[in-house]
């Protein structure tokens, strides 16, 4: 491993001589070549699933942008030319790079609005890796973090964030933007100089290498705690930033960069909360503190291993109706039903064929016989007793053995409840002796074998969550305040911001779901929608058919982008807050569904699905930072790469689904072959099958063989047959006031209390109570004498009111 002091680790890469390469340039600084290679070799996917380097800065810029680099390249030479003579940013020695940005520092605080724009501007191309003097994107990528780091330890954060709190409450760029009858770019520039600084600073920040020096280490700790706590009496700044989306969706602000600023919301939260992985070792830490027994498995890297399934085929399982054709067409189309079944492929884990890929589009009228002939399925059709490898037609070449993966069992541990073992027994206890035991789980007298070897198999896989353990804390607290006192609450990042949030929550997830609503691809324009198309549109309108090609793919990226911020911010808040507290999680969650959450996730998958994922809204030329490397080539149609994958969303209410009919709109999605994304689907599906009914269980056995297969089970788990207790709909009522209630029980004791708790003890000696030591200013006893007379003696005191106050 390289040395964190060598090049390309923490310091600038440089010669004996100091001097730098490229085409007319000096040569290269001692140590570039080698950092290209390193770089190249560590081009790996960081832990949250996100490529490194260009694909996380990249869409933070819209291709309406790409002028503005030469603008920032521009007025950082026209500055530094004034402040260092005869040399370049490369060649200069950490001191003097640290002197010349604590003199853009300096230069920043200037009244003048135009002055301040251009040292801003300087700064940006310095966190955008110096450009102009690098030779290839691998060094831009190097500088930018380089840069980045020591504009942090020189204090820049903090500078770009007191003109950021200027521009938010700039009160004349908003009252202009709202007198514009159309919002351009050119309103928000300076807010996307500021913003995309502090974009690019922390997400270089807090990307993590091995070849890091300490110091770096060191900044980017303390960098996460700025960002996470309030500092010099400022709120965390992951609340100015919701406060942004608030005010832009309220209408006050609709010149912000509303893009820019979701994009760093996420990555701030990502930073201060941590990602996925580093959400499963908290997991696994607050489990252990609990005294709970470690995880079976690791979520993470089950899903990772798990394979793409084959679709459903797309005219044999497409039936969502209840309704059963007549007898005499279900006698007419059971031979041919046969025949056809034996020719599909199942949605299995072994994914050998895929027919659907070959497969031409159903037309109107075959998918409505696809649908009926799906609902002719009776009882002794069952595939799930199948064979699931379908042998290949005598025309085909037999399968070869290598491509063939038997699994040894199911991917994930079952799991039980103590309330699924509880309900067993009483049920076996009432039918066997004739009484039951309430919540004793060991008494097995009077019970047969098998029971007793059922309740060892239950218990062996039995699970306690953390949420339940929260859950039994908080009854208990409820129950007994006097005797249990105060809950010690820890001062953790997800719990600052949590409380941060709280009063604002509902306003903060309507304002996304707002925004979502407005990217969403086929919502259609209204007049009172808001308008996320303000840092995407130019002064100018295209005039050439090649510009409104490019303006039209750029709008379509430009949404994409704040529908993946969005999705990727709301679940990393779900995941923190239920692992913090369950109650947490389940009041946003809550007001997400207040505010219309399932429909409009529906809404994202309420379409031709395949072909909203494979989209081709990008221009690889015009991405950061190839555009400020090479010159642009003239722009054609095939130059348009990029692919959108969804983020799916944690599940929700089973019944909450079945009330907006979910089921074919996510069994659509089910066509996209990406791991993940058909779990989380499938995990949506298989929480609402009980209340679908018996018909659209036989009708769709294909998708029920699926969720056995990847979702994981819970041992009494009803789900396949619609017996549960829990299936009960007259209950899902009664259930959500229970936990509303409890809720706002959680908040009001936690949040709501005020600084001298109701339980202590009151002080009713007159000397005790004047004889207590107040902190005075140091100024008061000289203004004492008027704050007497100002507050006592010249306030008459009705003394009639008074008592009847009391």
């Amino acid at each position: 491993m390289e040395d964190p002091s060598a090049p390309g680790a923490g310091s600038p890469p440089t010669n004996g001589n100091g001097n730098g390469g490229g085409k007319g340039k000096p040569a290269a600084p001692k140590g570039r070549e080698a950092f290209r290679s390193q770089r190249r070799e560590s081009e790996v996917r960081s832990p949250e699933g996100f490529q490194l380097g260009p694909g996380d800065t990249r869409e933070l810029y819209s291709y309406t942008e790409n002028p503005e680099f030469t603008t920032n390249r521009r007025c950082f030479e026209e500055d530094f030319k004034t402040q260092v003579q005869g040399e370049e940013w490369l060649e200069l020695e950490e001191d003097a790079q640290k002197a010349y940005v604590m003199g853009l520092l300096d230069r920043l605080e200037v009244v003048s609005r135009e002055r301040r724009l251009k040292v801003a501007r300087a700064v940006l191309y310095l966190a955008q890796g110096t450009f102009g003097e690098c030779d290839s994107e691998v060094d831009v990528l190097h500088w930018s973090r380089y840069n980045c780091f020591l504009l942090y330890q020189m204090g820049t954060f903090s500078a770009f964030l007191e003109l950021l709190h200027m521009e938010i409450d700039n009160s004349q760029a908003c009252s202009s933007a709202l007198r514009k009858p159309a919002i351009s770019i050119a309103d928000s520039t300076e807010l996307r100089v500021l913003l995309n600084v502090l974009y690019l600073m922390v997400e270089n920040i807090r990307l993590e290498r091995e070849t890091d020096s300490c110091g770096w280490r060191t900044a980017r700790e303390t960098f996460r705690t700025e960002l996470s706590f309030s500092t010099h009496n400022q709120e965390p700044f992951a609340l100015l930033l919701f406060s942004m989306v608030t005010k832009f969706c309220s209408g006050l602000a609709p010149h912000f960069p509303i893009k820019k600023v979701l994009l760093l919301l996420w990555k701030v939260v990502m930073f201060t909360l941590g990602g996925f992985e580093h959400l499963q070792a908290l997991k696994v830490q607050k489990r252990a503190e609990l005294g709970l027994p470690p995880l079976a498995e690791d979520s993470i890297q089950v899903v990772k291993s798990m394979r793409a399934a084959s679709p459903p085929s797309y005219t044999l399982d497409l039936g969502e109706s209840q309704l059963a054709p007549p007898p005499s067409k279900l006698r007419g189309r059971r031979g041919s039903r046969r025949q056809l079944l034996t020719k599909q492929d199942s949605l299995d884990i072994y994914n050998e064929r895929d027919l659907f890929k070959t497969e031409e589009p159903a037309t109107e009228e075959e998918e409505e016989s696809a649908s009926d002939g799906e609902r002719t399925l009776d009882g002794e059709l069952d595939l799930l007793e199948q064979d699931p490898l379908v042998p290949p037609p005598p025309s085909q070449a037999p399968l070869s053995a290598e491509r063939v993966a038997f699994p040894k069992g199911l991917p994930w541990t079952p799991k039980v409840r103590q309330k699924d073992i509880e309900h067993f027994l009483e049920m076996s206890r009432n039918k066997f002796i004739g009484f039951t035991l309430g919540q004793d789980t060991d008494t097995l007298v009077g019970l047969p074998r098998p029971i007793h070897e059922s309740v060892k198999t239950l218990k062996q896989h039995k699970y306690v969550s953390i949420a339940d353990v929260q859950i039994k804390n908080e009854e208990e607290l409820e129950k007994c305040p006097m005797s249990l006192g105060e809950e010690v609450v820890p001062e953790t990042p997800c719990e600052i911001l949590y409380q941060g949030m709280l009063y604002s929550l509902p306003q903060y997830m309507i304002a996304l779901l707002k925004i979502l609503l407005a990217a969403a691809p086929t919502s259609k324009a209204k007049t009172d929608s808001i308008n996320i198309l303000a840092d995407v549109l130019p002064e100018e309108m295209p005039i050439t058919v090649l510009q409104s090609m490019k303006l039209g793919i750029d709008v379509n990226r430009h949404k994409e982008i704040i529908v993946k911020s969005i999705s990727a911010l709301l679940l990393l808040l779900l995941k923190h807050f239920k692992l913090n507290h369950i109650y947490q999680f389940e009041y946003v969650s809550q007001h997400l569904v207040f505010a219309n959450c399932i429909p409009l996730i529906l809404k994202f998958f309420n379409q031709n699905i395949l072909s909203y994922i494979t989209a081709k809204n990008g221009i690889s030329v015009l991405d950061y930072p190839c555009c400020t490397i090479q010159d642009l080539p003239e722009l054609t149609t095939e130059s348009l790469i990029l692919i959108y994958l969804l983020h799916p969303y944690p599940s929700l209410n089973g019944q909450m689904l079945v009330v907006f009919k979910s089921a074919p709109i996510l069994k659509r999605a089910l066509k996209v072959k990406q791991a993940m994304l058909q779990l989380y689907v499938l995990k949506l599906l298989k929480i609402q099958t009980k209340y679908l009914g018996r018909q659209w269980r036989k009708s769709n056995m294909k998708t029920m063989s699926a969720i056995y297969q990847k979702v994981r089970h819970r041992m009494n788990d009803d789900w396949a047959y619609g017996n549960d207790i829990d299936a009960r709909p007259w209950d899902f009522q009664a259930e959500e006031c229970t936990l509303r209630a409890n809720i706002e029980a959680f908040n009001s004791r936690r949040y709501d209390r005020p600084q001298d708790s109701e339980f202590s003890p009151v002080d009713n000696c007159l000397q005790s109570v004047l004889g207590q030591r107040l902190d005075l200013p140091e100024d008061f006893h000289y203004s004492y004498e008027l704050w007497l007379e100002r507050e006592v003696f010249s306030q008459p005191i009705c003394w009639e009111e008074l008592l009847q106050n009391h």
